[in-house]
């Protein structure tokens, strides 16, 4: 995702390219440290093509081959012009001999780095992206798999500070469905990274068919995602750990809750009071941190607890399915 010496002509010959080309492309423009520094058998089993196709897509360029477009990359990355330094390769063998608190200070590390980098390189598309979700009549959110708890949390925050926000997840495969009542002035929230999810860019496809605005949190500019939506934020998934990470992700749906609770203060108070009150009827939140200890010191609570111990021993055990 940071930016190449060759990012800009690589994106804007994506679509044109062959299936091949268009891997070994995203590949380049989404890790050029890793073009300066791997060889190119390794940058082709990593991208997923053959080490011909790199070869090929140089010259598609107009490169005399490989080795110079890898030095280009290497004089970029020399002269500090490629992207935010992130964090550095991070091998299995090294992993182990950190230790375990070794591993979860470079995962924590990486994580903090970026965050840093949204805050240097995306917040104008945040604000662009919370400015059109919050001008919405209705926000349609969909994410699946890793990318789920991204786009729940955004709309469980506006279920607090509007009426009108549907998650597509419902069972028995009818997410989608609420889409149907979707217009041109609604926004459809979409959230997947590589590995990208296909119902989840199915489901903005349809929209983008039906001309109904797409904001997204993904990972490359040539993304699915990226390639069809309204307003783009992207994010950084590398991680030491084997999973990528979705942090960066889950901290812009928070900003972006934030931002569209701020930008319609007064009706956003009186969502919350009544969303308080809410919750006050239905008595769900422990009133203080200290609740288990106090309960733990009360004789009539030790008593009520002990009565109910007893019961459970007592019951009968059933089979379990």
């Amino acid at each position: 995702m940071a930016d190449g010496p060759l990012s800009e002509r690589l994106i804007t010959g994506f679509d044109a390219m062959p299936e091949q080309f268009q891997l070994a492309a995203r590949y380049i423009i989404d890790q050029p440290h890793d073009v300066a520094l791997l060889s190119m058998r390794d940058q082709a089993r990593l991208a997923g093509v053959q080490p011909a196709t790199m070869t090929r897509l140089a010259k598609h360029l107009g490169l005399t081959g490989y080795d110079e477009l890898r030095e280009i990359y290497a004089d970029a990355v020399r002269s500090g012009d490629v992207g935010f330094a992130g964090k550095a390769d991070v091998q299995a063998v090294a992993q182990k001999r950190k230790g375990d608190h070794g591993l979860a200070r470079e995962i924590l590390r990486a994580q903090a780095a970026e965050l840093a980098h949204l805050a240097e390189s995306q917040l104008d598309a945040i604000v662009s992206t919370a400015r059109r979700l919050a001008s919405a009549k209705c926000i349609f959110c969909v994410g699946l798999r890793s990318s789920h708890a991204t786009a729940w949390h955004l709309h469980y925050i506006l279920s607090m500070i509007r009426e009108k926000s549907v998650m597509l997840d419902a069972i028995g495969g009818t997410g989608s469905d609420a889409l149907a009542r979707a217009s041109r002035n609604d926004v459809l929230f979409a959230t997947s990274v590589f590995p990208y999810t296909r119902v989840t860019v199915e489901i903005a496809e349809y929209a983008h068919q039906h001309r109904i605005p797409i904001v997204a949190i993904t990972d490359s500019e040539v993304a699915p995602l990226a390639r069809i939506a309204d307003d783009v934020v992207l994010v950084q998934t590398k991680s030491p750990s084997f999973f990528h990470t979705m942090t960066p992700a889950f901290a812009v749906a928070e900003v972006l809750g934030a931002l569209i609770a701020g930008q319609a203060a007064e009706a956003a108070r009186e969502s919350l009071l009544r969303f308080d009150a809410h919750l006050a009827d239905f008595n769900t939140h422990l009133k203080s941190r200290t609740w288990t200890r106090q309960v733990r010191s009360s004789p009539s609570a030790s008593s009520t607890i002990k009565k109910i111990g007893g019961k459970l021993r007592k019951a009968p055990v059933q089979n379990q399915d």
